[in-house]
């Protein structure tokens, strides 16, 4: 069930609210933004999200992959959450909330929800790599 949560980076100059299901899953991705940060996140939709502070508080990076966008905080560089445009596997937008970004998560709770691996380094998304201990 999807619940509010409360976010922020390190600094605390990017701060923001979602509403997201963890116990739904949690994802993980081998591509090399996403294994270099060791992003683990949980998918919400665009409106779920509510940015609290201005976004001029924030750069965004664009890799290879079109449709993913990677907003980070300017002064600390942690990125909170990424969008994820069309096409993808999902046929909607979305965004990826970093989990460890949001404030009062109960670890019992992330250690309960599924975790969903994808091969995003050799752009095969349906599939799980062979190799996942490192994420």
């Amino acid at each position: 069930m999807k619940r509010q949560y409360t976010g922020r980076c390190h600094c605390g100059d990017v701060k923001f609210e979602v509403m997201a299901d963890i116990a739904a899953g949690m994802h993980k991705c081998n591509c090399s933004i996403c294994a270099k940060s060791r992003f683990w996140s949980v998918d919400a939709l665009p409106g779920d999200l509510r940015l609290l502070s201005p976004p001029e508080m924030m750069n965004v990076f664009r890799g290879p992959n079109p449709v993913a966008e990677h907003p980070f905080c300017k002064r600390c560089g942690i990125r909170p959450f990424q969008r994820i445009g069309m096409p993808n596997m999902s046929g909607h937008e979305y965004l990826n909330v970093n989990i460890a970004c949001l404030e009062a998560v109960d670890v019992d709770e992330l250690m309960a929800a599924p975790i969903t691996f994808y091969d995003g380094l050799h752009d095969k998304w349906g599939e799980r790599p062979q190799e996942v201990r490192h994420l």
